[in-house]
């Protein structure tokens, strides 16, 4: 699988998730060049891969968030 073939199944994964653990911020805030940096990091070779490299990043992303989210008394 190629580097475009793998950020392309990164962003489906992403819309198809949007709400969950952080996706949206894959689709609102990351370029391809981002995306590719993450995956090559990790020396992803198929889709899972890929998608698994990304989402530890977006996931602790999200839950930093909640954390401090959960501070405030809004």
């Amino acid at each position: 699988m190629n580097e475009q073939e793998m950020i392309q199944a990164v962003r489906k994964h992403a819309y198809e998730n949007y709400e969950k653990d952080g996706w949206d911020t894959v689709i609102e805030c990351m370029a391809d060049g981002d995306i590719l940096e993450l995956i090559s990091d990790a020396k992803a070779t198929n889709y899972m891969e890929a998608i698994n490299a990304v989402h530890k990043l977006v996931k602790l992303r999200h839950d930093h968030e909640r954390e401090i989210a959960s501070g405030f008394d809004w």
